[in-house]
């Protein structure tokens, strides 16, 4: 079976663009090196920012089954204070993917969050989830994330990947509900 390669930049702007979402400034890795790399995400959302954080506290809702150990976001949950912790639990197993570091309603989340193969990698993994007013109304979703690890990591071959799922999370967190 032959494989065909799509470019993730052009499939998310589609796909936001038909949903609805708008991704301003879109998906950036904005640094990458085997150490490191950094990665900038933003998108416009119609919901405030009441109803976008109380979204964002319950990945089960809009983190895709695609990017799951057990095949299913349902078994995704978040405690959303200092010290809690983002786990997928299932039947046969258990996944940590992060723990709370800042949680401030409707302004604030803040996580070390290695996630998928960046676990294996013994890296440093900062997610911060800020949600600001948007000049339409709705709320204004950044996702900022910075990886460190060591030259060994290579991390600069990860940061692509890193940034297609992020992306795709961003985009569904983003879209409204009826979508």
């Amino acid at each position: 079976m032959k494989r065909i390669r799509i470019n993730p930049r052009t499939l998310l702007g589609s796909l936001a663009f038909g949903l609805g979402v708008t991704l301003s400034g879109a998906a950036e890795v904005v640094t990458a090196k085997p150490d490191h790399f950094t990665l900038k995400l933003e998108a416009e959302t119609p919901f405030s920012a009441e109803e976008t954080w109380a979204r964002l506290i319950e990945p089960s809702e809009w983190w895709l089954s695609d990017h799951t150990y057990s095949g299913d976001a349902g078994n995704l949950w978040l405690d959303p204070q200092a010290g809690g912790l983002w786990r997928e639990d299932w039947d046969d197993g258990s996944v940590w993917h992060g723990t709370i570091l800042q949680a401030q309603p409707e302004q604030t989340l803040v996580l070390s969050a290695p996630f998928g193969p960046l676990q294996g990698l013994a890296v440093t993994s900062i997610w911060t989830i800020s949600l600001s007013p948007s000049a339409a109304g709705g709320t204004q979703i950044t996702f900022d994330h910075v990886t460190n690890g060591t030259s060994a990591s290579n991390l600069d071959a990860l940061a692509p990947a890193v940034d297609f799922v992020k992306s795709e999370a961003l985009k569904s967190l983003a879209r409204p509900l009826d979508e």
